[in-house]
């Protein structure tokens, strides 16, 4: 880690060793009322949650858990046959009160302190595009953050993630069977379908959540498995 990118470090007890390499990085936001309040949790041995970095609204950064350890931040999940994320990921938290507490846009400061860490982050690791991903990618029947307000094409566009791809035409699969087959190929867990298809609309067509498969998302699930499969989703 480069030490200019943090400003300050709370060291959090909650996280243990890791059992895979590093291969992921996963974006969250806080979901709680106050930053202050989300630090204390991820800092209280009693709460077992925690992360790497959290980053406040005004940008400031703060370092919980070095990232040789495993912190504890994504729970229950999984991504493209991984079920022990912790141990393959490194935990962001973006201070937001989430949609329980008033879910508002992340503030620029808070984005332009983000850029230059995940950037360091991604190119230390050598962590693929395709997996720099939001909470609720990777647990869509419990998560919905970072949210439909994170600005995932910013990232798409700087190569810190997978672009967003345009819909060329709707597309419909035969039935809804072969959607979830080809959004498992992807890297979701499908065991609850439309919490499934919710996750995928928050990410990739976040201006229309609804949980229905339809063209336009059909679309664009065709588009990033031809990335996929192209090597050039990597």
């Amino acid at each position: 880690m480069n030490r200019w990118l943090v400003n300050r470090t709370v060291a959090s007890p909650n996280c243990n060793e890791r059992k895979l390499p590093i291969s992921m990085v996963v974006l969250h936001y806080t979901g709680m009322k106050s930053a202050a309040e989300a630090l204390e949790r991820m800092c209280d041995p009693a709460a077992e949650v925690s992360a790497h970095y959290m980053i406040d609204e005004d940008g400031v950064v703060t370092s919980l858990v070095p990232e040789g350890k495993r912190a504890w931040h994504a729970g229950r999940s999984y991504w493209r046959g991984v079920t022990d994320v912790n141990s393959a990921s490194i935990g962001i938290e973006l201070v937001n009160p989430g949609h329980e507490w008033g879910y508002r846009p992340f503030p620029e400061a808070q984005m332009e302190a983000l850029l230059p860490l995940l950037a360091d982050i991604v190119k230390r690791n050598d962590i693929p595009r395709g997996n720099v991903v939001g909470h609720s990618d990777i647990a869509p029947a419990r998560k919905q953050d970072p949210g439909e307000y994170f600005d995932w094409a910013r990232l798409g566009e700087l190569g810190l993630a997978l672009k967003i791809p345009v819909a060329k035409m709707n597309l419909f699969y035969d039935n809804p069977g072969a959607f979830y087959l080809a959004l498992e190929r992807f890297g979701y867990d499908i065991a609850d379908g439309r919490a499934a298809v919710t996750a995928f609309q928050r990410r990739w067509r976040p201006e229309l959540i609804d949980g229905e498969i339809d063209g336009e998302i059909g679309a664009i699930l065709l588009e990033l498995l031809l990335e996929r499969d192209n090597g050039r989703a990597r």
